[in-house]
């Protein structure tokens, strides 16, 4: 762990360059350009509205607003677990060529895909008041749960990253294990909605208790609005993100000296 910190901050500006290059290429010829990290949330939350509070009538109060609180977030994490699966390999010239630490392909993945979050977050804050719902004291918390989201998310992007290395098949299994781990998540629903007797399940799900930070500071539970998540659901957030960490950067670490051989 001393060594990854170590490389992030050693290794800053070119953490930074690359992850503005894979922004750049991601929007390149495209018209609306870095608009799209605003469009995509906004018109995935205008179709799945449209479903889920319409078509199957989900009793939410202000649907929309309850669903970005963690669609945004979710597709943060969905988005860097598919970039930084082809990190390594994707940037197999400029690791045969100069010698930098491996780990600074899947952080730069992880940093690009956070500045589209927080662009992202600008519908949120249209919508919001569009929708005649109000800003809470409680989103002052957002930043805390933007480090336990972070955390989580570069463990599984190191995992992820070295698994693709060996086995290129990687690339298309996650978006496969994304859809399912979508559906999963109560992102376009509430785990109310499900019969108590079956709620434990959501807790064996880790990236729940990492979403519960986004909404209930933005949206709130059970008819109340704004609310702080419990401590006990805080440091599962920080248990899981850190375990994710050391998991996935040791496996990483352990393979890296042979991606050479491999890319």
């Amino acid at each position: 762990m001393i060594e990854l910190i170590h490389d992030v901050y050693r290794y800053r500006e070119l953490i930074w360059a690359l992850a503005l290059k894979d922004l750049k290429i991601r929007y390149k010829r495209s018209f609306l350009g870095f608009l799209w990290a605003l469009l995509n949330p906004l018109l995935m939350m205008i179709v799945l509205t449209l479903v889920f509070s319409n078509i199957l009538r989900a009793s939410v109060p202000y649907y929309a607003v309850f669903m970005l609180s963690t669609l945004l977030p979710w597709l943060f994490f969905a988005q860097s677990l598919a970039y930084s699966a082809e990190a390594v390999v994707g940037n197999a010239e400029l690791i045969k060529k100069v010698r930098v630490p491996k780990s600074v392909f899947p952080v730069a993945a992880v940093v690009s895909n956070m500045i589209n979050l927080l662009l992202s977050f600008v519908p949120l804050l249209l919508i919001v008041p569009a929708t005649g719902m109000s800003f809470f004291w409680t989103w002052i918390y957002l930043p805390v749960a933007m480090i336990a989201l972070t955390i989580f998310t570069l463990g599984a992007s190191f995992f992820f990253a070295t698994a693709n290395v060996y086995y290129r098949d990687i690339t298309h299994i996650v978006q496969v294990v994304l859809n399912v781990w979508f559906y999963l998540t109560p992102i376009i629903y509430a785990e109310t909605q499900f019969p108590a007797q079956y709620r434990w399940v959501f807790k064996l799900n880790p990236v729940v208790y990492v979403l519960h930070g986004f909404r209930l500071p933005i949206y709130g539970a059970n008819g109340q609005y704004g609310l702080l998540p419990q401590m006990s659901s805080v440091i599962a957030s920080f248990v899981c993100g850190f375990a994710s960490l050391i998991i996935g950067f040791w496996i990483f670490r352990k393979y890296q000296d042979e991606f050479v051989f491999y890319v």
